[in-house]
């Protein structure tokens, strides 16, 4: 667990740093901080890992494996960042500090062993976020975001505490294992405690994923933040989420699958179809992101349907790959915006003229996030499609197909601007560091969708 020590010493330093007026600094060093953690995390890949701190968590490599995309996709996005916070305050160290604080509580997240631990890492994670979502004092939709994200924080962290607390008067134990050993001798009937416990717990953690019908707080949130912490709260947040998700649901509660995998299975239709539809309608490019963001949280719920071995490496292929396209979308959002003060699809049109390299990183982005063959997006859908017909759920993924067709209409509105939409435009400045970042983001996008094994056969 040396990774959570560096993240949890990191941010101390970078404060110092920022004390002592080292604005320099700041970035380089916090990229190095996060690749000690990268290495030290990748160092524990199959060690044999058993519970550490009396049980309370194991750095397995399930965790190893979402801690790294985990942190990988952080650097990306801090890269991103150079003077992109000199802007709104000449206090950038809070910022870097606060990010790596969330960093810290994910990685507790990934990694814990007792329901204890949960809920600490999410309270870790979500103060964080409550804090950068208002980071721009002066706007109010940066305060709006915060107060949002903050009542509806809290209020699903209420159902999540109150569902720990009844399964833990049902099994009188807060360990994954003690409470697997529970509902193992307890095959048939679910005790009415253990049941509601777990039916809160799937209220509290879809706030946290931003799954319908628990998803109002998400684009409003999204659109109010700035736009390189939504692309933080869209990758790195809803990772950490649904890969907590999915190691409670399958150490835990996969013995008694026959009862919450109905209610989890509506929620999953409802969250596919919420998001997409929505998603259409949208002329900001940002908000039609945040509904996007929704309708992923439905594909990534295919893996928890449809439970089984393969759950987790669905879920990281899909994460991995929705993580890298949001990324290179977010962005691009943030060049444009710079430039015309808009976020609305208007303001694409005519790109590919001025800065080819830019259209076609975005381009890249679309098509993955659509599905297109190709691109890592495909294989996600792939995977997670492949899982859940596995388990017989056919009529689940004929309606997440419909709906993928559906997405394809409002991530090509994009494409169509850039390309066939002309508009007199001055060319979009884009520093080296976004070039890099953006770049990167889509031959990774592209390798992995033209050759799958090179990450199936990583983990």
């Amino acid at each position: 667990m040396n990774t959570l020590i560096i993240l949890s010493v990191l941010p101390i330093l970078v404060l110092y740093l920022g004390l002592f007026k080292a604005k320099n600094a700041l970035l380089p060093v916090t990229v190095i901080g996060l690749l000690a953690a990268l290495g030290l995390a990748v160092m524990h890949w199959n060690d044999g890992a058993q519970p550490i701190y009396h049980g309370m968590m194991l750095f397995d490599n399930f965790a190893v494996a979402f801690s790294a995309i985990s942190i990988v996709s952080t650097i990306l996005i801090l890269l991103l960042s150079k003077e992109y916070f000199e802007k709104i305050s000449s206090h950038v160290a809070e910022y870097y500090a606060i990010i790596l604080f969330s960093l810290a509580g994910i990685i507790v997240m990934l990694s814990y062993n007792n329901l204890t631990m949960l809920f600490i890492g999410i309270e870790i994670m979500s103060v964080s976020l409550y804090i950068l979502a208002g980071i721009k004092k002066s706007d109010f939709a940066s305060n709006e975001a915060s107060l949002k994200y903050f009542l509806m924080g809290a209020f699903s962290t209420g159902f999540l505490l109150f569902g720990i607390a009844f399964i833990y008067g049902a099994t009188g134990s807060f360990d994954l294992q003690a409470i697997r050993d529970w509902a193992l001798a307890h095959p048939k009937g679910i005790d009415p405690m253990f049941g509601t416990g777990i039916m809160l717990i799937i209220v509290g953690l879809c706030f946290k994923v931003g799954a319908a019908p628990f998803h109002f707080w998400t684009p409003d949130v999204y659109e109010g933040s700035p736009t390189l912490i939504t692309a933080f709260m869209s990758t790195v947040v809803k990772t950490a989420g649904f890969a907590a998700f999915l190691r409670l649901f399958s150490e835990c509660f996969a013995p008694m699958s026959d009862f919450w995998v109905p209610v989890l299975l509506i929620i999953t239709i409802i969250t596919l179809f919420i998001g997409n539809i929505t998603a259409l309608y949208q002329q900001s490019f940002k908000r039609m992101l945040a509904f996007s963001s929704i309708s992923h949280a439905g594909y990534l719920l295919f893996a928890i349907v449809a439970l089984g071995a393969s759950s987790a490496n669905s879920v990281f292929i899909y994460s991995t790959a929705y993580s890298i396209a949001s990324i290179i979308a977010f962005g691009a959002l943030i060049l444009v915006q710079q430039q015309s003060g808009s976020d609305n699809f208007d303001t694409f049109n005519g790109l590919a003229k001025k800065n080819p390299f830019l259209a076609f990183t975005l381009t890249v982005s679309m098509l993955s996030l659509a599905g297109i063959p190709l691109t890592a997006g495909f294989i996600g859908k792939f995977f997670v499609f492949s899982g859940a017909l596995a388990q017989y759920h056919t009529t689940l993924v004929i309606l997440a197909v419909v709906n993928a067709i559906i997405s394809i209409f409002y991530y090509f509105r994009v494409i169509i601007a850039m390309y066939f939409r002309s508009n007199e435009r001055d060319e979009v400045t884009v520093p080296a560091y976004f070039n890099f970042v953006l770049g990167l983001a889509a031959v990774v996008t592209i390798i992995i969708g033209v050759c799958p094994g090179f990450i199936a056969n990583l983990i």
